[in-house]
């Protein structure tokens, strides 16, 4: 038989379920940040939708007004917004060329001094670091052997100087008697072979003791040259042999000094042809800090190309009074090619880089607007629309609206031929008169509108999100 659905059986149904919902409430608990975390995120969207909407004009519309409202930034923005900048102008001025190279700092004479006699090391005579001249004492070494052996020279000298004196006095006789006839020719011509030979032995006294002469006064060793010496290399008491390959000390001349560099092969041209017309100045910079240390002028022009790295060799030559170069010393050499008359000079900070290559910001009047606010803070900024006037001509909004004064940038693409102490030099893109933004360009793109002002008032706006 079929079961009929009863009152009864439908209450202990309901209450069946209500018992199934209340048992899954308290298995799962209600998780209400999972609905904040919707919450903000939707928020958030919507926020993000409203930014990129277009601006609404005076009249509430969301078209665009003439040519100054068609003009978006990035993102859709309106570029009504204007931007502070500093400018400066396109000057002509008489601007250096230098060519830049990587330099090494070389003595003009570095002598490494060395003992010419054996014998023990009695002096040092120098103190380590020491300025010298040419002819000051360094060292001695012990005399005492070669002392002897100069007296021993001079003795036989003078014992073969009595001998010849002997010899001439018989053969002054024997000339005499000779002459009777009184004495054979064999025994005159045998004294007077005596005289020769004795005469040769006192030359030969003469040549030893001027030899161990020599000998002696290599035992005071003196510089050959002026310089400052370096660290000894052996101490006082030993004993020093001429064939030792170290030496006593090395002798290094400061001043004047010298300096190698290369430059790449293309500027020798130029480079010769300079050095025709008179010296070349060559400044040698400090390779950390950038001061210049010393000016010189060229003086030797290698006369081959090194092959494997293209360049040519140049020797500068530096008074170093104040010693500012040191032998090994790497520098940044300049070489003061030629002066460019009339020169397009900005300053540096105008220069910006793009995947294009270099480009300047230029002020123009009474262009294009709307080039927007690129990436920077207060970027987020918005404009009113031009309100229209009784003759239908755009009326300038409160914020700097369009208006035949206006001052928009456009992006012109330069030519740096070089940047010297915070000028760059211009081969083309820029024309003298022309104002260009120094401050502020990060903020700008083509068409931007601008106004000028100082430089801490452009930092202050920089700082505004």
């Amino acid at each position: 038989m079929p079961q009929t659905d009863t009152p009864e059986k439908r209450d202990a149904s309901l209450r069946a379920g209500i018992e199934q919902n209340r048992e899954q409430a308290v298995r799962k608990p209600a998780r209400p940040w999972l609905w904040i975390a919707l919450l903000l995120i939707a928020g958030a969207g919507y926020g993000w939708f409203r930014h990129t909407l277009p601006v609404e004009g005076a009249t509430g519309a969301n078209k665009p007004q003439g040519k100054q409202g068609a003009a978006r930034g990035p993102g859709g923005r309106s570029g009504l917004m204007v931007v502070p900048v500093v400018a400066s102008p396109v000057v002509q001025k008489d601007v250096p060329i230098y060519l830049e190279g990587l330099g090494t700092v070389q003595a003009l004479s570095t002598v490494t001094i060395h003992e010419r006699v054996d014998g023990q090391l009695t002096k040092i005579a120098f103190t380590e670091g020491q300025d010298v001249h040419a002819g000051d004492v360094l060292a001695k070494i012990d005399p005492t052997p070669f002392q002897a052996q100069l007296a021993q020279g001079e003795a036989k000298k003078r014992q073969d100087e009595a001998l010849l004196a002997n010899a001439r006095s018989d053969l002054k006789r024997d000339t005499e008697m000779i002459a009777r006839k009184a004495l054979a020719q064999q025994q005159f011509d045998t004294q007077k072979s005596l005289v020769a030979q004795l005469e040769a032995a006192v030359g030969a006294d003469d040549a030893t003791i001027q030899g161990v002469k020599v000998q002696l006064g290599y035992t005071t060793v003196v510089s050959p040259i002026e310089g400052r010496v370096g660290i000894r290399l052996v101490d006082e008491g030993n004993i020093v042999h001429a064939a030792d390959a170290g030496g006593l000390v090395v002798v290094t001349k400061l001043r004047p000094i010298s300096v190698i560099f290369t430059l790449p092969e293309q500027n020798l041209r130029e480079v010769r042809k300079q050095m025709a017309n008179g010296d070349l100045p060559v400044l040698a910079m400090d390779r950390d800090s950038g001061p210049v240390l010393a000016k010189g002028t060229v003086t030797v022009l290698d006369n081959q190309i090194d092959t494997t790295t293209g360049t040519i060799k140049l020797k500068a030559t530096f008074p170093n009074e104040d010693l500012m170069l040191w032998p090994g010393q790497f520098v940044d050499t300049r070489l003061l090619l030629t002066t460019r008359k009339g020169g397009i000079v900005v300053p540096a900070a105008v220069i910006q880089r793009g995947p294009s290559g270099s480009y300047a910001f230029v002020i123009v009047k009474g262009g294009r607007s709307g080039g927007g606010q690129g990436h920077g803070n207060g970027g987020h900024a918005r404009s009113e629309a031009a309100k229209p006037t009784e003759k239908g001509k755009a009326k300038p909004s409160a914020q700097g609206g369009p208006g035949p004064d206006d001052l928009t940038v456009e992006v012109r693409p330069v030519k740096v031929a070089q940047v010297e102490d915070g000028e760059a030099l211009i081969d083309e893109g820029l024309k003298p008169g022309e104002q260009v933004v120094v401050e502020g360009q990060y903020r700008l793109q083509a068409h931007s509108r601008i106004k000028l002002t100082q430089a801490e008032k452009v930092e202050d706006a920089d700082e505004t999100p």
